[in-house]
């Protein structure tokens, strides 16, 4: 369940002129190829920083570093063994698509994600109030 999302999300970035102009001296001298290739190295440089940091508070939090992914028949599962979930993840949580709200909210106790969270509309619709 572990591993880099094969998507990528797209923010937005807000820069001054100034520091856009370093971005930009930096591509034509040939260190990166372009803006995003400088911005994407200067998140992963200081995620990297950050590690410790970060491994400690998802251990702390009983976060899911990765993906975790919920499909039916394992949520019916749960159903049937009148289970519900704690979706607590720090990367990219996703349900199935065939998965209905009633199931979700039968099996689903709340959604804490910080990165993405991919549902239907109607089941992130249905898990509303129980998202962080």
């Amino acid at each position: 369940m572990a591993g880099e999302p094969d998507r990528t999300e797209k923010i937005t970035v807000n820069l001054g002129p100034v520091d856009l102009g370093r971005i930009d001296l930096l591509v034509q001298e040939g260190h990166f190829t372009n803006r995003t290739d400088f911005i994407r190295t200067a998140v992963r440089n200081q995620l990297t920083a950050s590690a410790p940091a970060i491994e400690h508070t998802v251990a702390r939090r009983t976060l899911v570093l990765g993906t975790q992914h919920f499909s039916r028949p394992e949520l019916e599962a749960m159903r049937d063994r009148g289970e519900q979930v704690h979706i607590r993840v720090l990367g990219l949580a996703t349900v199935a698509d065939d998965v209905t709200p009633e199931l979700a909210l039968a099996t689903i106790a709340s959604v804490e994600v910080l990165g993405a969270f991919r549902a239907s509309r109607a089941v992130k619709s249905a898990l509303g109030s129980r998202t962080v």
